[in-house]
């Protein structure tokens, strides 16, 4: 599994206390950079790149299933704390077997708690890779550090060719989505993989080739997990393999454990490095002083500094609640991670480094996750989105990263505390309740593109989808706020060119609304996306705060089949 800085079977006390950070206002400036809390500005030992002001997500992509046509073909990695939202994934599995509180369990093939069938993600999947690359575009995510093991490279090996044809997934992904990658090996000193580099990644491979390979100061990008841990290898042994990859033109960076800037015999090696990511998962308290102290360090050494951040944590299926309690480290529905981001923000940190994206074994996964306990098997624990009494939607960490990098890099004011909607789902479209339209509505849990289901219309009438909903506080701005759903036609030649979407407060058509023209459509689905910028008004200003009307029409020459999922608001 993937690392802590607290160790797995050792009994913690562990405390729920979250620092928060001072309220004072921070001013912007215009190079992008940001004032320490003295007024000036933190020189950075390199220009920003492709990692150097930059958010950094960690990425396993170890899990695979039975049937996937993988080299493993098999379960793997699936002893899951969090369960996956699969709902946005073209194939996903059943029969899963997974732990309870530390017990296996044999292979689930039941429902989730909302009678959908149970079923996982296989990592081993181009569709997969694509969505979670799409995923990091939308959420401001620049770059992945994409793990390879020190036991998964060994030549010939199952494991290196279920991670080599992972890592090929996430560059054909990185590449479509506009993301950048590097490797980052968890290993030892020792681990062969400087034979790894030159065999596979820069080799078989040829990773470093990519447009979507990061590059650092025009260096490629290489990370190693593990310095100066205990059992990883010497100081002496970490200098060589550092200095080999420095050789090869690399750009390395150095992930040691927390307190790196106190262990004095292990420094020759980080000092060696070009950057350092100390590992963080499982520290509470003390973020904006830790930060501060760590980015005074790599200053003093002419190092770049990239600070770790984590949305919380926890263990307890795998290891038995008697060893790790159930949400151990609680997420406190964004404040944690956040009071991470305020910290960097005031310290004057520039590089920022979640952990993780995909790791759903110890809870400290972002990406999209079971809201509640209908999303997951029934009658089983896992941790669920609303753990700390608040409903937040899927999408929620996502949202909230997004939201904190722009903070760290200056792009947004400083804010102690977030104000990310829990949700920015207007609608999810699984269920027709409250819907209206001019033909026939109804529920299609076949073809949908996110949730559970769309929303469908079968027939010639102008009005297709339209609701008066509670108002929705949608978080968004008239400036920078957009809407986007998508919108599915069984034949574009029936439409005609009378047409509009419609969102507004006042709670019926014409009233506080804004309004676009659907535009060019193609037959199937489209991702329909609107800036509130260019969006025309009818009946006064819409309070994007108080949101409820929404309505799709168009005109049509016959029947028509259309469908609407998922309607979505961001800031």
């Amino acid at each position: 599994m993937k690392k802590q800085f607290i160790q797995k079977g050792a009994c913690m006390v562990l405390t729920a206390s979250i620092v928060l950070m001072s309220h004072c206002s921070k001013p912007m400036v215009a190079d992008g950079k940001t004032p320490t809390p003295s007024g000036s500005i933190t020189d950075l030992a390199s220009p920003p790149g492709d990692v150097v002001g930059k958010l950094t997500v960690g990425y396993q992509g170890w899990f695979a299933a039975a049937g996937d046509g993988s080299p493993y073909n098999s379960w793997q990695h699936q002893n899951l704390e969090m369960w996956p939202d699969c709902s946005e994934y073209t194939n996903s599995y059943a029969g899963m077997p997974f732990l309870q509180d530390g017990i296996a369990q044999p292979p689930y093939n039941g429902n989730l708690g909302n009678g959908q069938p149970a079923k996982m993600f296989s990592s081993y999947d181009q569709q997969v890779a694509n969505v979670h690359c799409k995923w990091m575009q939308q959420s401001g995510i620049d770059c992945i550090a994409l793990q390879r093991f020190g036991s998964a490279i060994v030549v010939g090996s199952v494991k290196k060719a279920q991670f080599d044809g992972i890592a090929t997934m996430m560059k054909n992904g990185a590449q479509t989505y506009g993301r950048k990658f590097y490797i980052m090996y968890d290993c030892s000193a020792t681990d062969p993989i400087d034979v790894d580099w030159t065999n596979t990644i820069t080799g078989t491979l040829n990773l470093t080739a990519s447009s979507a390979y990061a590059k650092q100061n025009g260096m490629p990008v290489v990370c190693l997990w593990g310095v100066g841990k205990s059992g990883r290898g010497t100081t002496a042994d970490w200098l060589t393999k550092i200095n080999w990859f420095k050789a090869q033109g690399c750009y390395v960076i150095g992930a040691p454990l927390a307190n790196f800037a106190t262990d004095t015999p292990n420094q020759p090696a980080y000092n060696a490095c070009h950057m350092i990511m100390p590992w963080w998962v499982g520290k509470q308290s003390n973020f904006q002083t830790s930060y501060t102290s760590d980015l005074a360090y790599c200053n003093a050494n002419g190092l770049d500094y990239q600070g770790c951040s984590y949305p919380g944590t926890a263990f307890a299926n795998t290891n038995g609640q008697a060893t790790s309690p159930r949400n151990q480290i609680k997420r406190m529905y964004g404040n944690f991670i956040w009071s991470q981001f305020a910290g960097m923000r005031n310290a004057g940190v520039q590089s920022m480094y979640v952990a993780m994206f995909d790791e759903a074994q110890e809870a400290t996964s972002i990406f999209k996750c079971a809201e509640n306990v209908s999303q997951i098997p029934a009658g089983k624990y896992f941790l669920t989105l609303d753990a700390d009494g608040v409903v937040c939607s899927k999408d929620f960490y996502l949202r909230l990263v997004n939201n904190g990098q722009k903070m760290v890099k200056g792009l947004i004011p400083y804010q102690a505390t977030h104000t990310t909607p829990y949700t920015n789902y207007l609608d999810v479209c699984d269920a027709n309740t409250g819907w209206a339209g001019g033909n026939p509505l109804s529920v299609n849990t076949t073809d949908k593109q996110e949730g559970t289901a769309s929303l469908q219309s079968v027939g010639s009438g102008t009005d297709e989808f339209k609701k008066v909903f509670t108002p929705f506080n949608s978080g968004a701005t008239a400036a920078s706020g957009t809407i986007r759903f998508w919108y599915y036609v069984s034949d574009i030649t029936k439409l005609g060119p009378a047409n509009q979407i419609e969102v507004g407060s006042g709670g019926a058509a014409d009233v506080s609304e804004y309004n676009w023209n659907i535009g060019t459509l193609v037959n199937g689905w489209n991702l329909i996306t609107r800036s509130f910028s260019i969006a025309g008004t009818t009946g006064g200003t819409p309070n994007l705060s108080a949101i409820n009307w929404f309505r799709i029409y168009h005109a049509k020459t016959g029947s028509v089949t259309t469908r609407v999922d998922g309607i979505q608001i961001f800031p």
